[in-house]
C-alpha cells in the first residue's frame, strides 16, 4: 500500500521545474521534529506531492521517493534525516490552497491545520482526491 505526502517549498528558491531538470533531489534541511518523523515514516514509492509555497500555494507535480530516510548530510547534529525524491510528472492541474481548505475531504489535512509544516501526511482517500483535482488518471 502506497502512502501519500505533501512537501513544500517556495518556488523562488527551489521549484518544481529545478527538481524535474534536476531529475530528482535529495530532500535536506528539515529542522522540524514533526516534519522530520514524517520523512522517516516514508517509504521507496511513495507518492509525494510538490506543493509549491509563498505566493503560489499550489501542489504543482508528483513526485516519489526513490531512498528511504538517511543521515542528513546538511545537519550539524545527529538525528535529522533525508530522503531522495525523483519527479514522476507536473500535475495538468494544479491544485490550489483555496480549493483544498473548501474542498470537505481535505478537512482534517496537516496542509490545512498547520500551514508552516513542510512535509506532511496525506490519507489515502485525499491523495486520490488530489490525483483528481490535478486531473491525473
Amino acid at each position: 500500500m502506497k502512502n501519500y505526502w505533501i512537501v513544500k517549498q517556495e518556488p523562488e528558491s527551489y521549484s518544481w521545474a529545478d527538481f524535474v531538470k534536476e531529475g530528482g533531489t535529495k530532500w535536506t534541511g528539515v529542522r522540524n521534529y514533526q516534519a522530520r518523523n514524517n520523512l522517516q515514516a516514508m517509504k521507496k514509492g511513495d507518492v509525494v506531492f510538490f506543493y509549491h509555497s509563498g505566493s503560489e500555494k499550489r501542489i504543482v507535480g508528483q513526485a516519489k521517493v526513490a531512498r528511504e530516510n538517511y543521515p542528513d548530510p546538511t545537519a550539524e547534529e545527529p538525528g535529522w534525516v533525508a530522503v531522495d525524491l525523483v519527479p514522476v510528472k507536473a500535475l495538468p492541474r494544479p491544485v490550489t490552497l483555496e480549493e483544498i481548505k473548501a474542498d470537505k475531504s481535505f478537512k482534517d489535512i496537516l496542509l490545512v491545520r498547520n500551514s508552516r509544516l513542510s512535509v506532511s501526511p496525506l490519507g489515502m482517500e485525499q491523495g486520490e482526491r488530489v490525483l483528481e483535482l490535478g486531473q491525473i488518471k
